[in-house]
């Protein structure tokens, strides 16, 4: 790369996370050298075993969490903390009870740095706009126990939406949710993200994901890490054409795409499990 060539948006080198146990001072070391850039409007979603330190590289990103080792930069300066260029959406949507779906979308721009230069008028223009984006209008008075799950996700994107971050960080948003709902998010957090809109007005998303189908759907590229230590084993370029939601599952490729990733990490997940990875693989006389 030359020196005048521009910074990716995102930019991992080294990274590496140590967790000490507080009884024993025991190290454990989660995430080992992990590099990667990640350039502006690229969807990337990050797959592998269980407890292979997808989340814990999620929380360095989002600053909640610090590198034992390595630096992570974003437009070419150092993270050292949480930021409103960062906004993060978990599996639980984390909600509050005692607000309406309008209330929780529009908090960060009512209490927060995100609305600190809007008026009140143009605060609420902001919030009625990604509650109709997200298809909630009708339902912006209730409450979330009044609220599907998948309704109760959407109040989370449009409030993550609506505080204006450069960068979505979304750990395992649509993995509570059952599977017909989840196929209607995927479709609609592919139309939010912008897939028909060019690269340059696209946020930069990273998703992870326990689903490889789900993964090769939604993502540029998809990061493959290997456990025990978490490192990256691969990254898979994701060449289907965009946009996808309609016809991506029934495209030659899709499903080349998913066996090359599974067969990644095929072994270790077993392994995860306490399973026998042989009786994932065909033996020789099945496949004579």
């Amino acid at each position: 790369m030359s020196d005048n060539a521009p910074s990716p948006k995102l930019r991992l080198t080294g990274v590496t996370k140590s967790f000490v146990a507080p009884r024993t001072g025991q190290q454990t070391l989660a995430v080992a050298e992990m590099n990667l850039d990640i350039e502006t409007g690229e969807f990337i979603c990050i797959v592998g075993p269980s407890g292979c330190g997808k989340s814990t590289v999620l929380n360095m990103i989002a600053g909640l969490d610090v590198p034992t080792g390595g630096t992570i930069e974003k437009d070419g300066q150092a993270i050292r903390g949480p930021g409103a260029d960062r906004g993060v959406m978990f599996q639980d949507y984390a909600l509050m009870p005692w607000q309406t779906a309008e209330g929780n979308v529009g908090f960060g721009l009512r209490h927060g740095t995100p609305g600190q230069d809007l008026n009140q008028q143009q605060r609420q223009q902001r919030i009625a706009h990604f509650i109709d984006l997200v298809g909630l209008r009708g339902s912006e008075h209730k409450y979330p126990h009044q609220l599907s799950g998948g309704m109760r996700q959407r109040v989370a994107l449009a409030r993550l939406l609506a505080n204006g971050p450069d960068i979505l960080l979304l750990d395992e948003p649509l993995g509570a949710l059952d599977a017909q709902t989840r196929l209607i998010l995927q479709a609609e957090l592919l139309r939010i993200w912008g897939e028909t809109s060019p690269v340059t007005e696209r946020k930069t998303a990273i998703f992870i994901t326990h689903d490889i189908e789900e993964a090769v759907l939604l993502a540029d590229r998809v990061v493959v890490m290997s456990s025990h230590p978490g490192r990256v084993r691969d990254v898979v370029t994701i060449d289907l054409p965009r946009p996808r939601a309609g016809s991506a599952r029934t495209h030659p490729r899709f499903g080349v795409l998913v066996e090359q990733i599974w067969s990644l990490i095929r072994d270790e997940a077993y392994r995860a499990i306490g399973g026998d990875e042989s009786f994932a693989k065909p033996t020789e006389e099945a496949t004579a």
